[in-house]
Parts: C-alpha cells; sequence; structure tokens
C-alpha cells in the first residue's frame, strides 16, 4: 500500500515507532484532517457542524504551532516548510 504525503512525514518526525503524541505527529495529524474537511466543505457548503469542527481543528494546530517555536524554533520551521503552511 504506498503511503500518502502525510504518513511519511509522520514516519520522519516519530520519536519512537508508536509515537502519536508528540508535537510535530499530532501537527501532522491536524493537517491531515483539515485538509479532508476542506475537500468535505467545498462539496457541502452547508455543514455547518463540519465547518465548527474545523475551526475547533485549526484552532488546536495553531496552539500546538506556537507551543513548538516557543520549544524548539528549528523543528518549528522545518516542519512548517514540510507542510507547506506559511508560504
Amino acid at each position: 500500500m504506498a503511503k500518502t504525503k502525510q504518513e511519511k512525514l509522520q514516519d520522519k518526525y516519530k520519536v519512537h515507532k508508536t509515537d502519536t503524541g508528540s508535537t510535530q505527529v499530532q501537527i501532522v495529524g491536524l493537517t491531515k484532517r483539515i485538509n479532508e474537511l476542506t475537500k468535505h466543505l467545498k462539496n457541502h457548503k452547508k455543514d455547518y457542524d463540519s465547518r465548527v469542527g474545523l475551526l475547533k481543528i485549526i484552532g488546536k494546530r495553531r496552539r500546538l504551532l506556537s507551543y513548538l517555536k516557543k520549544e524548539d524554533e528549528k523543528q518549528y520551521l522545518k516542519l512548517i516548510k514540510d507542510l507547506d503552511l506559511r508560504k
């Protein structure tokens, strides 16, 4: 089975084999969910419950990114570049 870009990034940032809780892995996972919900909302414009969920996920990712920037700016910049979040 072919791995997606997000799965490859999760593997790249894992601290150990079963890591799902480190900040970088959480940010990659949230970005994947944000991209999926964005595609869904393009087709279902009136799905307001999903829109609220999307906004909550975006807020959580923003908080994790600011935490990562404060703790390890090199990792933050590397992750931002890999995920194409800031241009």
